[in-house]
């Protein structure tokens, strides 16, 4: 089963709720100095679970999420506020991508041989309307 960041050709997805939490979580046990067997053992999970929420591969309940922010000193209001915040940033920064790139328009490029001299009579090669990066050298 392909990734769903596997594509090269798609945007990046906004995250998911889980890896945003994840994230949040493990930013508040750094911010702590804490080892994740330690939040882990407070908060009575295996730290392998734990390892897991904080990468994002599990979607732990809402009593397993309580009992990881309580071992934080986090309510679970703050956690869920927090994931919000970063989510909400993810998303004005998505939706400026996308804004963006409706208000742009493919631009078309020709390519003259190197050492010749544009006229308007000189034969142009074939268009190009590729879309992507464009690194241009002088």
């Amino acid at each position: 089963m392909a990734s769903r960041y596997d594509s090269h050709t798609q945007p990046s997805p906004e995250p998911l709720w889980r890896e945003v939490t994840g994230r949040v979580l493990r930013r508040h046990r750094h911010e702590r100095g804490e080892r994740l067997v330690e939040t882990a053992r407070r908060a009575g999970v295996s730290s392998q679970y734990l390892s897991e929420i904080e990468r994002g591969r599990k979607d732990a309940s809402s009593e397993l999420l309580a009992a990881v922010a309580g071992a934080l000193e986090l309510s679970l209001l703050d956690l869920a506020r927090e994931v919000a915040a970063e989510l909400a940033r993810v998303e004005s920064v998505v939706g400026a991508a996308r804004g963006a790139g409706a208000a742009t328009r493919p631009v078309t490029l020709r390519s003259i041989p190197a050492g010749s001299t544009p006229t308007a009579t000189q034969p142009i090669m074939p268009l190009s309307r590729m879309r992507g990066p464009v690194a241009l050298a002088a």
